[in-house]
């Protein structure tokens, strides 16, 4: 079984994955202090990342709310994160 320090990076690996697919842009400058403005990301390309969060996790995230404070690669990776451990959680909790 792994531990949540595994867990946490094979999550943000798998998001990494997306970002880089989504955005294409090279996975290779998707550093957690890389700042979003600079990755050259369309806007339409970030709609196109956040849907395919949102699908293969089956996650909603607030494109006005939650997206407004967001810098960062590591800010991005810790909201998706963060959303998707809490859902499981609550899953876990449901069951």
């Amino acid at each position: 079984m792994r531990n949540d320090s595994e867990s946490n990076q094979a999550l943000e690996s798998a998001l990494l994955d997306i970002v880089a697919e989504e955005a294409m842009v090279d996975r290779a400058i998707l550093t957690p202090e890389a700042q979003l403005e600079n990755l050259d990301i369309a806007s339409a390309d970030f709609v196109m990342i956040l849907m395919a969060i949102e699908e293969n996790f089956g996650i909603y995230i607030s494109v006005d709310n939650e997206l407004a404070d967001l810098k960062t690669v590591q800010d991005l990776l810790t909201l998706a994160t963060k959303k998707i451990t809490d859902d499981d959680s609550s899953e876990d909790k449901a069951e």
